[in-house]
């Protein structure tokens, strides 16, 4: 028995169309400094102490905090995502929502000077809601992001 050549035939590739998505996620290492700070917290809370459980109490309760978001950077890294079809973005905790093009009616950066820094935010207005994220939550700069949703948005209109 021989191997079967190879069938060809004339015509067009079926070839997908659609571009893959992009996403932008929280780095991995900002997740792990809160845990971090927690701790830290925590020991400090108990070391300066001194019999007064009030320090120790506070230095628990925001190491909770710092815990609770950490644990939102571990269960949803991705914080914004974009392909042909839209977006889509965290809402609420952990949760996602998908915005068509059609649904978002603007996609801006606010860039300000606060305290000597300048710190922008993506800002993508769908009309009945604000969604901002900022330079961690993306881990690239709001800037560029808008760019490139921007360049998809136009893609996907042609």
């Amino acid at each position: 028995m021989g191997t079967a050549a190879p069938r060809c035939h004339a015509g067009a590739v079926n070839e997908p169309t659609t571009e893959p998505s992009t996403s932008w996620r929280v780095p991995i290492g900002l997740p792990v400094l809160k845990l971090a700070g927690g701790v830290l917290l925590v020991a400090a809370g108990l070391l300066l102490a001194a019999g007064d459980p009030v320090r120790p109490g506070l230095a628990v309760l925001v190491a909770a905090g710092l815990a609770g978001w950490a644990v939102r950077d571990l269960v949803a890294p991705v914080r914004l995502a974009v392909d042909p079809g839209g977006v889509t973005v965290i809402r609420g905790f952990a949760g996602r929502r998908r915005l068509t093009w059609a649904a978002i009616e603007r996609i801006t950066v606010d860039a300000r000077p606060r305290r000597g820094l300048r710190t922008e935010i993506l800002e993508i207005d769908a009309g009945d809601a604000l969604y901002l994220f900022g330079r961690y939550d993306l881990g690239a700069g709001p800037a560029e992001v808008a760019d490139t949703l921007r360049a998809v948005r136009d893609r996907s209109a042609e």
